[in-house]
């Protein structure tokens, strides 16, 4: 089957490592099913879907009953390749997905991975939940995968505290008093929502001076992490701000998180503190 990059709209990128080629420098067949099976994990994190936390709100789990490889030419130690998969099927109680590994241009393998919908405790096929069928044929379709929600804290609040209790309580292990302070009442709050209506991602926006807004309590849930999310409920609060006639936003950055907020315009201003016991960076924007 020969294919091409724009038959493609999701793409995985990696480097071809040592540990994986022969005594010729040529990838080991197996990597190349490891190489799909790695670009599938990535796939669900692209439609916002929490693997696990998805199957369990389905009731069921995906499980492969037929993989194939085809072999056009070798990649090689070194090589930058391009994972490229979609489900091209989604059957009665299966869904097929098609992968293709490119070096630039040039079509290495193809691959075809066959999953069946079923109930984990007894392994019976079930049909293919509505929700998921069309998240699946959405994404394909070049549809919006997560929905942003702006308001207040009786609309949202319930959905921004299991997100925010998760990622600074329980994942960083920040002290629920600190995480938890009236500001909630009076903040815009923005809420991300995936296609089968599970929060994912969160932040806050107060008034910090006039004319200037302030972000924080940015989260996002921890499998979906490295995608758009974070940025779209930024954007989201950053168009709130500007529509009550805000000219800038501040936020305190976590040391790891400067890289994210640099690329979408923030600057550093001042020293880098220390918060809750993390290293912070005062970072701004101008609207």
């Amino acid at each position: 089957m020969s294919l091409k990059r724009s038959d493609f709209r999701f793409f995985h990128r990696l480097r071809v490592r040592w540990a994986e080629v022969d005594m010729q420098k040529i990838v080991f067949n197996a990597h190349y099913l490891m190489y799909f099976d790695t670009a599938v994990t990535d796939y669900w994190r692209a439609l916002a879907l929490p693997y696990q936390e998805t199957m369990e709100q389905l009731e069921g789990d995906l499980y492969v009953v037929k993989a194939t490889v085809e072999f056009h030419a070798s990649a090689r130690v070194d090589d930058q390749i391009d994972v490229a998969m979609k489900c091209s099927r989604v059957g009665t109680s299966s869904l097929t997905f098609t992968g293709a590994i490119f070096r630039g241009d040039e079509h290495l393998i193809t691959g075809e991975l066959i999953y069946v919908f079923a109930d984990p405790a007894t392994q019976t096929s079930r049909p293919v939940p509505t929700a998921l069928r069309e998240a699946l044929n959405g994404y394909e379709a070049g549809e919006a995968m997560t929905t942003v929600r702006v308001g207040p804290w009786s609309a949202l609040g319930a959905d921004a505290q299991r997100l925010r209790t998760a990622v600074f309580v329980e994942e960083q292990r920040i002290p629920k008093e600190l995480e938890w302070d009236e500001a909630d009442a009076v903040a815009v709050h923005a809420v991300a929502y995936n296609r089968l209506g599970r929060p994912v991602a969160t932040g806050r926006m107060l008034p910090h001076e006039p004319g200037v807004a302030r972000i924080g309590r940015m989260a996002v849930e921890r499998p979906l992490r490295g995608g758009r999310l974070g940025r779209d409920v930024l954007h989201a609060l950053m168009d709130a701000a500007r529509a009550r006639g805000d000219t800038e936003v501040m936020l305190h950055a976590q040391h790891s998180a400067e890289g994210f907020y640099a690329r979408l315009g923030y600057e550093r201003r001042g020293p880098a503190f220390e918060e809750a016991g993390i290293a912070h960076q005062e970072m701004v924007a101008r609207l």
